[in-house]
């Protein structure tokens, strides 16, 4: 297994704290969330029993957002996965979503080529390479961590958010668009 394919091995000592093996320093559940978003595989696994504790982690990630009012999970999906426990859905429900994910993904990743490869009338259009740096801009906002082919995000200067790149690209495509009406 090559070195990018391996997972990322965090080891949890008896004092619950998370230990990454590659950097030889202590991690937050917030920074696995991270390495996770950025398209790094995790293990988790208790140092003293060898238990693999990656499950049990992830959940408790995603519980945490939750609460904080970060829903993705809306209630009628939160009850169907509580459903999915005591009846016989339980067996393809785990099929279903990986399934459902990974046709996310796809699709996800084909919009983002058809946008730079259909050809389209309007790219003549001054102002189109600005709005179709906006399309992409605000694609890559509105599915954040769910592309495995996104990796790190570079920071961005000033802290701005990539909301806040995208209402810039539009104001400089409208100031574009209403000299060229003029």
């Amino acid at each position: 297994m090559s070195e990018p394919d391996k997972p990322l091995l965090i080891k949890r000592y008896a004092s619950r704290r998370l230990y990454n093996t590659e950097t030889s320093d202590y991690v937050t559940l917030e920074d696995i969330a991270v390495f996770i978003r950025d398209g790094r595989e995790v293990q988790i696994i208790d140092l003293k029993s060898g238990d693999d504790l990656t499950r049990q982690y992830l959940l408790q990630i995603i519980a945490e957002h939750e609460s904080r009012g970060e829903n993705v999970l809306p209630i009628n999906v939160l009850t169907d996965l509580v459903r999915s426990y005591t009846n016989q859905a339980q067996s393809f429900v785990p099929d279903f979503l990986a399934m459902s994910f990974d046709m996310l993904r796809d699709g996800q990743s084909k919009m983002m080529e058809n946008l730079t490869t259909i050809p389209n009338p309007m790219s003549a259009m001054p102002g189109f390479d600005a709005m179709q740096a906006q399309q992409k801009a605000f694609l890559k906002a509105m599915t954040g961590g769910w592309s495995e082919s996104s990796g790190p995000q570079p920071e961005r200067e000033g802290g701005g958010s990539e909301l806040d790149e995208i209402k810039n690209q539009l104001a400089d495509l409208q100031a574009k668009l209403s000299r060229l009406k003029e």
